[in-house]
């Protein structure tokens, strides 16, 4: 655990953390706090290693996924990472940061989502861009795939429908369905080469296991 920042980042910090805290007390375990402690170690972790500002970035984890329950309840009608830059912005506002480094999270928090029009540009927004992805796949992304098919309502597997004839947020998306359009693309996506170091060995883990699903399935295993 990070320990270095100044007496001021380190208590604004604690600010941010408890507000993002409080923002997510209802959102759906695929996108809970637990998602978003996750993604604040890997960025511990990865932004030391990229010579990220840490206290701009780790604001930025505890921060960028407090837009999800707007998404979710519209299913997929809002961007997630737009509106919680639109509550960040609240947020950050009211603390003792500079103005780039208000900046900075903020763009941070805009431009995580994979699916999102917004480039992250600085290193921090790269950082947690690589994080909230590497969360995504391996064997905590597998899990959460098929968790937030729970939510949904879904199938442990849809052989119905082809995977470009199945609709996002519908009790038709599963976690298979998951991985074939955006999780086994995610490795290629990734920004940083210590984000890459770690995306190689998640991505392998992943693809043997739904390899071992379908051959699961179809009674060959």
């Amino acid at each position: 655990m990070f320990t270095g920042y100044g007496f001021m980042n380190d208590s604004m910090l604690q600010i941010v953390k408890e507000k993002a805290r409080h923002l997510l007390n209802d959102s759906n375990g695929s996108h809970d706090w637990g998602h978003t402690l996750r993604v604040y170690r890997l960025c511990e972790r990865i932004g030391p290693a990229e010579n990220a500002d840490l206290s701009v970035l780790l604001s930025a984890a505890y921060l960028h996924d407090i837009g999800r329950r707007y998404q979710d309840i519209s299913n997929g009608m809002f961007c997630h990472a737009e509106k919680g830059a639109e509550i960040a912005t609240g947020i950050i506002s009211k603390l003792s940061f500079s103005n780039d480094e208000k900046e900075n999270i903020i763009h941070c928090v805009k431009t995580h989502r994979f699916r999102g029009k917004n480039v992250p540009e600085t290193i921090e927004a790269k950082v947690l861009f690589d994080a909230d992805k590497l969360d995504a796949i391996g064997a905590v992304g597998v899990a959460r795939a098929y968790l937030f098919a729970g939510e949904l309502g879904a199938k442990l597997h849809n052989s119905q429908n082809s995977i470009e004839d199945t609709k996002a947020y519908t009790n038709e998306d599963t976690g298979y369905r998951e991985y074939r359009v955006k999780l086994c693309k995610i490795k290629d996506r990734v920004l940083t080469k210590t984000g890459m170091e770690m995306a190689e060995e998640r991505h392998e883990f992943m693809e043997n296991f739904f390899k071992r699903f379908l051959e699961e399935l179809e009674g060959v295993k």
